[in-house]
């Protein structure tokens, strides 16, 4: 595995930018009655998720990378849930959820890689006699 110089260069920190785009985009149609409600629940989660990929990767031992990406995991769940509710109020097209889910899904498939590769390495250089 080659080494990354900054957060910025992970795909899936990129992806769950994208994500966060999405959720913003997404957000700003429902009512004016959950901009801080569900809206807002929307919005931070979806930040949360890219920015503890971030902060997670600044950290220097692998066991609190994989800490950070546990958070960021819990958020994408948690955003998976707020938008499932959104578009049970209506406010999401199944169009819409269908779009968003699959980014997250995309999303959390990329993230389990991470996590098996950072435990794979951490296992490795703690035994480096196998």
């Amino acid at each position: 595995m080659g080494s990354i110089a900054s957060y910025r260069d992970l795909d899936v920190w990129q992806k769950a930018m994208d994500l966060v785009t999405a959720c913003y985009e997404a957000a700003e149609r429902f009512p004016r009655k959950e901009e801080f409600g569900l809206g807002s629940q929307i919005r931070r989660a979806a930040v949360s998720v890219p920015s503890n990929i971030a902060e997670g990767h600044g950290r220097s031992s692998t066991g609190e990378y994989l800490h950070h990406l546990a958070i960021a995991h819990g958020s994408l769940m948690e955003l998976e849930t707020q938008l499932e509710i959104a578009h049970r109020l209506g406010y999401l097209t199944p169009t819409e959820l269908r779009e968003k889910l699959e980014l997250a899904g995309e999303l959390g498939r990329m993230m389990h890689g991470l996590i098996r590769r950072l435990k794979e390495r951490r296992a490795r250089d703690s035994n480096p006699d196998s």
